[in-house]
């Protein structure tokens, strides 16, 4: 990976991938900048700026082949190799996550689940057994387990994820809406949904009508 990538160019290159995904499956063979961008929201110049961190894959003219920058894309994000993931915290996002049906199309394999709840322990969940929690350095040698994602309570967030720091697991997926501390080598991505609900909502508190306690509407903020 070319060192000085802005992380909102990898944001950008998932984007790409899932248009180039799309356009394979409608048949489509060549594409332009000017489609990416289209599609991607963003401008012709921008595409062109962040494929180019990583090599030229266009021919002047014609375009980019979708089925080779897709590859390329693929190779670039780490997506040419199964990556192995365990889910640590099995309640109801643990298991809605478990039984998302579109991770596997994408070389992410559940191998393992985690939690504290001796009622949960044994359970098949998701096509896999849970473990205890203290067990995850064993299982994470065993398997092999790569990324592990976070989603259990917040005030368990940080001991829970010194145990998968402990365990040599060096990505992080955290659904937890609370800051993690983790070793330089160790990466998160976080993911908030309520963080995201409130950017929303500042975004278009402009735009909603403001109702009276009679259902009126009286005006905007």
């Amino acid at each position: 990976m070319p060192k000085g990538v802005p992380s909102a160019t990898v944001s950008r290159l998932v984007t790409y991938l899932r248009v180039l995904t799309d356009l394979e499956r409608a048949g489509v063979s060549r594409t332009s900048s000017d489609i990416l961008a289209t599609e991607a929201q963003v401008t012709a110049f921008q595409v062109r700026k962040d494929l180019a961190y990583f090599g030229s894959f266009g021919t002047r003219g014609s375009g980019y082949s979708v089925h080779g920058l897709r590859q390329e894309l693929r190779r670039i994000l780490g997506l040419t190799r199964p990556w192995r993931v365990a889910i640590v915290g099995m309640g109801r996002l643990g298991q809605a996550l478990a039984d998302f049906p579109q991770l596997g199309e994408f070389d992410f394999e559940l191998v393992a689940a985690f939690d504290v709840d001796e009622q949960k322990v044994g359970k098949v969940l998701g096509g896999v057994e849970v473990r205890h929690t203290d067990e995850l350095a064993r299982a994470a040698a065993d398997l092999d387990i790569d990324i592990a994602f976070l989603t259990v309570p917040t005030p368990a967030a940080q001991a829970a994820t010194d145990k998968v720091v402990a365990a040599g697991i060096v990505g992080i997926l955290n659904f937890v809406p609370t800051v993690v501390s983790t070793p330089p080598e160790v990466w998160v991505e976080t993911v908030d949904f309520l963080a995201a609900l409130k950017r929303l909502a500042y975004y278009i508190k402009g735009r909603a009508p403001v109702i009276d306690e009679s259902g009126v509407k009286v005006g905007s903020t």
